[in-house]
């Protein structure tokens, strides 16, 4: 699959997890930047989304906010169709 997916997230998050085991178990390869590690990148991020939580998870450059893995599938499968 050619999807470009970043996942935002921070240290202590339980939501994050899940979004990282998702992925991972969908065989979806992405990149984890984890706000607590790149505070520019954070403020960046909400400056983009207008949003304060985390997981972010950009897929192709649409966002999805939490853990919604339903949405995730049906981005992933617009894009590759």
């Amino acid at each position: 699959m050619d999807e470009k997916i970043t996942l935002y997230t921070t240290t202590m998050c339980p939501v994050c997890s899940m979004v990282r085991n998702f992925l991972t178990n969908m065989d979806l390869e992405y990149k984890e930047i984890n706000v607590d590690l790149h505070p520019v990148t954070l403020i960046k991020l909400i400056g983009k989304t207008r949003r304060f939580s985390v997981p972010q998870t950009n897929i192709n450059g649409e966002w999805i906010f939490g853990f919604d893995p339903v949405r995730m599938l049906e981005v992933v499968h617009l894009k590759s169709n």
